[in-house]
């Protein structure tokens, strides 16, 4: 952490959402990365379409990645290519001083939600968080 920057930005930890087309796969995964990581690293979970089947939400993943909202910024876990389309469509309805701050993680759901919230536990930076996520091999 830089010392030289404010206590609230030095306290912060990057932000974790997972997305899936499937609300259970999301919440199971979230449901991991809290027992797993604890409950220091903001994190929020979408999925599932509105009407209750499968697929994935612009609106929820926006609304998860205000939750899961940190000033050191959020990465996005996704299971699969629209979930991944989703979110990047997310993001660009993000107010543009916050769009820099989002990712989407390459990386398996549920082992890259947990490898990231495990860097961004250790106060890691975005770029950090991400790449973890991305280097995971089984």
């Amino acid at each position: 952490m830089n010392p030289a920057a404010p206590l609230e930005d030095q306290l912060s930890l990057v932000g974790i959402v997972v997305v899936s087309h499937s609300a259970d796969v999301a919440r199971g995964t979230a449901a991991i990365v809290e027992q797993m990581v604890g409950t220091s690293v903001p994190l929020a979970w979408c999925g599932g379409d509105p009407s209750g089947g499968l697929g994935t939400d612009v609106a929820a993943i926006l609304t998860a990645i205000e939750t899961a909202w940190s000033e050191r910024g959020v990465a996005i876990l996704a299971d699969l290519g629209g979930a991944e389309l989703n979110s990047a469509m997310a993001i660009e309805l993000l107010p543009p001083e916050r769009q820099s701050r989002v990712v989407v993680c390459r990386a398996a759901i549920v082992e890259g939600a947990l490898v990231a919230a495990t860097e961004a536990s250790c106060g890691s930076s975005l770029e950090q968080v991400r790449d973890s996520a991305e280097a995971w091999q089984p």
